[in-house]
């Protein structure tokens, strides 16, 4: 089943093509263009704010929570009918420190808010709440995909696993322009996009 998208693309490999090149051509901006300092940090609408900004120009839905039950395998994110009760608490959440930080991400990774794009605009917002609260980033290079996917399925019963793994890819780099571009291509690959190069688009 095609998503529908405003680009009117019919084929599944040529939406994902075209979706990856669009949204990380988006994600470039929001940090060249300084945008980036205009999201509201360890909030809904801050991830809110990412999610229309890289996806608004192929999905009608960018930005705006979903209208449907998903799962990804065997497992089903927060329920249509909870969810944004689910997000008003995630809100609440502190997020002074890195494990309360990790906490919150892991939350939100739960509740998905979005119909698609969820993990890619969730890292964003998952560095700027590290970036605000304790001057540190992930360096997404130093995280290996199946360890990384591993670690957040699990972290739905224990998070554990996905704070020893993000900890130790903790740096202070925080403002570096090249460490925000790969760290993109890393998010993107997790999700099994790796057609282009965010630094070349």
């Amino acid at each position: 089943m095609i998503m529908e998208n405003k680009l009117n693309i019919t084929h599944q490999v040529e939406l994902a093509k075209a979706e990856e090149k669009i949204s990380k051509q988006k994600a470039k901006q929001l940090f060249d263009s300084g945008d980036i300092t205009k999201v509201e940090v360890g909030k809904f609408t801050g991830l809110s704010f990412i999610h229309a900004y890289l996806f608004e120009d192929i999905y009608d839905f960018a930005g705006k929570i979903r209208e449907v039950n998903i799962a990804k395998g065997n497992f089903r994110f927060a329920p249509l009918m909870y969810l944004e009760a689910s997000l008003k608490h995630i809100d609440t959440m502190p997020h002074s420190n890195f494990d309360e930080i990790i906490e919150k991400y892991v939350e939100m990774n739960i509740a998905h808010p979005f119909r698609e794009g969820n993990g890619r605009a969730t890292r964003i917002w998952l560095d700027l709440i590290l970036k605000t609260e304790i001057k540190q980033v992930v360096d997404w290079n130093r995280v290996d995909k199946e360890e990384y996917l591993s670690a957040m399925q699990r972290s739905v019963v224990k998070d554990v696993e996905i704070k020893v793994l993000l900890k130790q890819a903790l740096t202070d780099q925080i403002n570096d322009r090249e460490l925000f571009m790969k760290g993109i291509d890393v998010s993107y690959y997790y999700e099994g996009y790796s057609e282009f190069k965010t630094e070349e688009l």
